[in-house]
């Protein structure tokens, strides 16, 4: 099931044919590289005007309030938690005690 998956070797591409020795030692010059030509964005640009401006900053201050008032939440459930958790240690202290005294 892990084991890789090798190409069969017929569909491998053939091997390049060796160059003779006389075309070894002869310079090779090539013709220069084409000058590239710039080419236009896939995409139009995003243009932002006032409006969407306001909206990005609104949006932006959304997140942000939603995100803090979740996190809030969060911490001060786990800050009654801790406190219930504290009151019943105390309670149970109080009940082995008074029943260590009997």
């Amino acid at each position: 099931m892990f084991t890789p998956k090798y190409p069969t070797p017929d569909t491998a591409p053939p091997p390049a044919a060796p160059m003779p020795a006389s075309a070894a030692n002869t310079p090779v010059t090539s013709a220069p590289a084409p000058v590239p030509v710039p080419q236009t964005p896939a995409r139009p640009t995003v243009q932002l005007t006032p409006g969407t401006v306001v909206a990005l900053v609104g949006g932006g201050t959304a997140v942000v309030l939603v995100v803090g008032a979740v996190l809030v939440s969060l911490l001060l459930a786990v800050a009654i938690t801790g406190v219930s958790v504290a009151l019943v240690a105390v309670v149970l202290r109080l009940l082995l005690k008074d029943l260590h005294n009997r």
